[in-house]
């Protein structure tokens, strides 16, 4: 399937020299961009600074390169709020004498719930050394409410909205719009919650989906609504669904306060006021604002244990996105793998964390990362351990089950212990909608092709494929977890769980963030006080490579214009490129 593809989609070569035209004048506007963004002021944590976190942009779980198509585009002022940097920030802020306190502009972050527990913890735990914490916003998100309840006080703007509703999923099912085009998706799986397979067989939710998810909705809220209550003192978690079932959004300001989700009202500069007497500033004085990644970046946070002089490394490697063989984005085997063996090599390296926020993908990719990570414990003797992001589900979990500790947050989708097939065939696609038919001389039996649909004989065959992929899974589960491989079927069947109760399961061993990985990992080597992190793949950018992986997307681009209406089924087909037959993923879902 993947020659055919690939042979079709070289057909259209015809197209790319426009392309390459196209592609010169972009990397001369690229050069410009990125020269105009070089450079970078000194930063300077003076006294009686003011900490800001301000929520405006994406949070990240380590800090992105730089966005090529964004800067050729002008979209150079999306914000990357990287997660690392944050809880480094307010972990050492709190002992610093220069940082009197805390302002959390809440501006509407887009993050995920792992993420904003984290935060919040954090936030918490800077509070815990004295120092005042405020927060401000006009329209508080709920992930941002989250954060800003474990502030000492919250702020709103008398015209302004929080937003508290509970957890919703919605899931887009995609049936119907592939019959239209002409593409039948053939599926083979294992496990009856394997419902990432549904969206392309169903036109909406099966039962068995519709549990799981409610099950661990409820789950995370009922986490989130405890933490809430905490925060804001109040006598029961009950009080945060009454909130929610209100329509928080659409209530007046007065409302927040009688209700006790917010303790003021202030414009913005009446905001400053406080925060000039706070920090000892007269009227007319600015005030010492230092923003949270800024302070990182002022302190050298990121590598202020290995300058200092002290001994441990604690190595952690990030893995975050879609698990493939190859490719540049995401989590790629053909990449991840050397790295880990350079790990190995690495005499200064005492530790591993593996930081894991991934919904899954290949099994095959999964497998060889698995296998480098054992490598990793028998060459080295050293320990291993994982901290789980929002998502570290099938394959995620797959390459996390071998470790030697797992933290995950109590909002964590883990589990989806499951493998699928899933063998596209787009006969009527190319008979009926784009007029290409196609005949076939074999000596054997034919193989599986994307002209026609499986034969019994040959769905049978990937039937087993799937079985085999599924009882390896289930071993690596087994043997990673100390467990039984009955024990591991028994709660997998692609189940997804959330966090805390995977923790009841087995599945992982303690709730925590990154954080307290760290510093489990730290007491483990009996270096509490003398280690130091890093931070691994290094993120790198070189002009060049970056211009040659967004080729792809600049072609596509010109094709599809000059294809006009059957640019559809050219995207169809192109999506189907270089897809792995056999995934260990979860559904994509958006919680809300």
């Amino acid at each position: 399937m993947k020659n055919f593809l690939n042979s079709f989609l070289g057909s259209l070569a015809a197209l790319w020299v426009s392309v390459a035209i196209a592609g010169f004048l972009g990397i001369l506007m690229l050069v410009v961009a990125v020269a105009g963004a070089a450079g970078s002021d000194t930063i300077e944590v003076r006294d009686d600074s003011v900490l800001l976190l301000d929520l405006n942009g994406t949070v990240t779980d380590r800090q992105q390169p730089i966005d090529i198509m964004s800067r050729l585009t002008g979209q150079i002022d999306q914000k990357f709020l990287p997660l690392n940097q944050i809880l480094a920030s307010l972990r050492h802020a709190s002992d610093d004498d220069k940082i009197k306190g805390l302002f959390i502009k809440a501006d509407g972050a887009a993050m995920g719930l792992a993420q904003a527990k984290a935060i919040t913890q954090a936030v918490a735990d800077f509070k815990s050394s004295g120092k005042w914490v405020i927060a401000y916003g006009d329209t508080y998100t709920q992930s941002n409410y989250l954060v800003a309840s474990a502030a000492d006080s919250i702020i709103v703007n008398p015209i302004g909205m929080i937003d508290i509703h509970g957890l919703e999923s919605t899931t887009m099912y995609f049936k119907n719009l592939l019959e239209k085009i002409g593409v039948e998706v053939q599926v083979v799986k294992v496990g009856t919650y394997k419902s990432a397979v549904e969206p392309f067989l169903l036109t909406g939710m099966s039962e068995a989906n519709r549990e799981q998810q409610a099950a661990y909705l409820g789950t995370i809220w009922g986490n989130l609504t405890s933490t809430i209550a905490r925060g804001r003192n109040l006598p029961s978690d009950s009080i945060v669904n009454t909130w929610a079932n209100e329509f928080t959004i659409t209530k007046p300001a007065e409302w927040y306060i009688e209700q006790h989700i917010a303790d003021a009202l202030r414009y913005r500069h009446q905001v400053d006021e406080t925060l000039r007497s706070l920090t000892g500033r007269d009227s007319d004085e600015n005030i010492r604002f230092i923003d949270a990644t800024d302070y990182y970046t002022a302190r050298d946070l990121a590598s202020t244990g290995k300058h200092s002089g002290k001994k441990k490394m604690i190595a952690v490697l990030y893995a975050l996105g879609d698990i493939t063989e190859n490719g540049e984005g995401g989590i790629a085997s053909d990449r991840l793998v050397p790295q880990i063996f350079d790990l190995i090599d690495n005499d200064k390296v005492d530790g591993l964390i593996l930081r894991v926020n991934s919904g899954g993908g290949s099994a095959y990719a999964s497998e060889q990362i698995w296998e480098a990570l054992e490598q990793f414990k028998s060459r080295t003797g050293k320990p291993f351990f994982v901290s789980m992001g929002d998502v570290a589900a099938s394959g995620g979990y797959y390459i996390s089950c071998g470790a030697d500790k797992i933290f995950a947050e109590p909002v964590t989708l883990t589990g989806s212990i499951g493998i699928f097939g899933m063998i596209p065939q787009a006969q009527k696609l190319m008979s009926d909608k784009l007029g290409i038919n196609t005949a076939t001389v074999a000596t054997n039996e034919p193989s599986i092709s994307l002209f026609k649909p499986m034969t019994d004989s040959q769905r049978a065959a990937m039937q087993g494929y799937v079985e085999r992929g599924y009882d390896l899974f289930t071993r690596r589960c087994a043997e990673g977890r100390h467990m039984s491989q009955d024990s591991i079927k028994a709660i997998a069947e692609g189940r997804v769980w959330a966090g805390a109760t995977a923790l009841d399961l087995g599945l992982v061993d303690s709730l925590g963030s990154l954080d307290d990985a760290i510093a489990e990992m730290a007491r483990h080597l009996d270096a509490s006080d003398d280690y130091y992190v890093a931070d691994f793949p290094k993120v790198k950018f070189r002009l060049i490579d970056e211009i040659m992986n967004q080729a792809g997307n600049i072609k596509a681009s010109i094709v599809e214009s000059e294809l006009g209406e059957a640019a559809p089924y050219y995207r169809a087909i192109r999506s189907l490129r270089g897809l792995d037959p056999v995934q260990a993923r979860m559904d994509y879902i958006e919680i809300n």
